[in-house]
């Protein structure tokens, strides 16, 4: 398979302390790449190097097998969009915060709006659009904040626990929504979650973080059923114990 994004040999450091230390990462064409681990794991910052956000210690970004120069960053920045657990928006109405980012990657303005108004469609949140943005409530929020992922068409879409502050019902529509799309565009998608549910709806593979470095990659079905490491077999008990929990309390 094609390797679309490719990290090599990152290397993070706040201080003294390593706060990331990754050999290789690449996500290949079309791929949902999730990666997991506790809170704290480094999941977050391997996020940001990969999407071109922060720029690691040491290490090298690829994409599509050209290395990426700080001269060329904004340029293929602008082939990713990235949804955060808190949506950032501009203070202007939804709809504007939507076709801005269209119309800065040259889309014109009739083509801007055909395209946010589709995807606020498909996230169901076309009533919403001449809503001022930062009004929104933390589930419309993020409905918005894919609809304006997708709607930029991205070649790399990045994910960072964007469901993870939502209430069940509002979580689970979302989700559905947010499958959906992704089956029909193909994007190469990188998940960062600390759910493992997530993982195992989603994920072709998953890469587990913990205290900044690799324990273990492979599919989610070998994560669960031959943990590695006896920290991920706590995790993954962990998550077991909360879900029987949450199960037995619905």
């Amino acid at each position: 398979m094609n390797t679309v994004i490719e990290g090599k040999d990152i290397n993070v450091k706040s201080r003294e302390r390593v706060l990331l230390d990754v050999k290789r990462i690449g996500l290949n064409k079309g791929e949902i790449f999730a990666v997991i681990g506790p809170n704290g794991a480094g999941k977050s910052t391997l996020l940001r190097v990969m999407a071109l956000l922060q720029v690691p210690q040491r290490g090298e970004i690829y994409f599509k097998g050209e290395k990426v120069a700080r001269k060329d960053r904004v340029r293929i920045r602008r082939k990713m969009a990235v949804v955060f657990q808190e949506p950032l928006f501009l203070n202007a109405t939804v709809l504007e915060n939507i076709t801005l980012g269209l119309k800065i990657r040259g889309v014109n303005q009739r083509v801007a709006m055909e395209k946010a108004e589709y995807w606020l469609e498909r996230f169901k949140a076309e009533k919403l659009s001449n809503r001022w943005a930062r009004s929104l409530s933390g589930g419309e929020a993020q409905r918005v904040s894919l609809a304006r992922a997708f709607a930029l068409e991205p070649e790399v879409l990045f994910l960072d626990e964007p469901f993870s502050n939502l209430d069940v019902f509002i979580r689970e529509s979302l989700i559905a929504d947010f499958f959906e799309a992704l089956k029909t565009t193909g994007i190469t998608t990188l998940f960062i979650t600390h759910d493992l549910e997530e993982v195992l709806l989603f994920a072709n593979r998953v890469m587990v973080l913990m205290g900044g470095k690799v324990v273990q990659e492979g599919t989610p079905l070998e994560l669960v059923e031959n943990p590695l490491t006896d920290e991920l077999k706590r995790f993954i008990q962990a998550w077991e114990r909360s879900k029987a929990k949450m199960l037995h309390l619905l």
